[in-house]
């Protein structure tokens, strides 16, 4: 694996390999002695911004001995113009891997094929590969196996996460219900590209029905500020909360990749309910972002 640039590209083998890696990580943090990015250091570059995917990828470049420069876009060169594959070939030369966090996906791939170094997408609009290997990582953590479930996803069913659960699907043996209005669910052309079971519904509570993880994200992800008003009204049915979470199955796990708006896309109650599990959620994404710089390396 020389880039993590989608869920949609990355095989079986190379999922299961990460998540085992994750397990290892997790389990010997303190005790972990494997220095993979010693003496390399990796740019950060981020477009968006960001909490927890900034700080777990920081302390994780750290924790595997290496040392990471933060490049708002804005403050570099890409805010005034310059290309990508121009910043690219440049920082090619001077750093030994990028994580990147951006808007348009083909900006990533570009930087990938022009830098030639290991180059992780830390989020676009397209996909966060990352914040779903994290969320299946927890699955199987708390479940077992992934393979089997059925994994409601509640919401905007176009979002960068819901996409990513859509192209894990099929590699992964699960079943995907998505629960969106209409003009939030994936095209049919989409659907049949990334193949899995994947049942697209506006019927939220037929959708829950005996599911294995509710999960939700924000209904106005980043450059769809415009749009509030409108998102907010369309999907204000589509939330979860204890009325939604008796209709899956009893011991169903309740996720969200956060930051969430409470009262939105989940209740408050439900959230603090679910709360061991969300949290459990955020301090994976530490485990599987070194577990994917590791496999980058090799």
């Amino acid at each position: 694996m020389k880039h993590l640039l989608s869920i949609e590209q990355l095989s079986r083998e190379e999922i299961a390999g990460i998540l085992r890696a994750t397990g290892e990580f997790k389990t010997n943090r303190e005790k972990n002695s494997k220095k993979s990015l010693a003496g390399q250091t990796w740019a950060l570059i981020f477009s968006k911004p960001s909490t927890r995917t900034r700080i777990s990828f920081e302390v994780g470049i750290r924790e595997l001995g290496g040392n990471s420069i933060y490049l708002n876009a804005a403050d570099a060169q890409l805010g005034r113009g310059e290309l990508i594959k121009d910043t690219a070939r440049v920082l090619g030369r001077m750093i030994h891997g990028a994580v990147i966090r951006t808007y348009a996906q083909r900006d990533i791939e570009e930087f990938a094929e022009f830098s030639g170094v290991p180059t992780v997408n830390a989020l676009t609009d397209d996909e966060h590969p990352c914040q779903i290997l994290g969320d299946i990582f927890t699955i199987e953590e708390k479940r077992e196996r992934i393979a089997g479930k059925i994994v409601t996803f509640v919401g905007d069913g176009l979002s960068n996460t819901a996409r990513s659960w859509l192209f894990a699907a099929s590699k992964l043996d699960y079943e995907l219900r998505i629960a969106s209005p209409k003009r939030y669910q994936p095209r049919a052309k989409l659907l049949k590209h990334a193949g899995g079971r994947v049942i697209c519904t506006e019927d939220l509570q037929e959708a829950a029905h005996d599911a294995d993880v509710l999960y939700t994200d924000i209904w106005v992800s980043m450059g769809k500020e415009g749009e509030e008003a409108r998102r907010e009204a369309e999907l204000a049915p589509y939330w979860i909360n204890e009325s939604l979470v008796k209709l899956a199955k009893p011991d169903a796990l309740v996720m969200h990749c956060l930051p969430a708006h409470r009262g939105q896309e989940i209740a408050e109650a439900t959230f603090e309910a679910h709360a061991q599990t969300i949290f459990d959620q955020a301090e994976n994404r530490l485990h599987v972002q070194k577990a994917i710089l590791a496999e980058l390396v090799k």
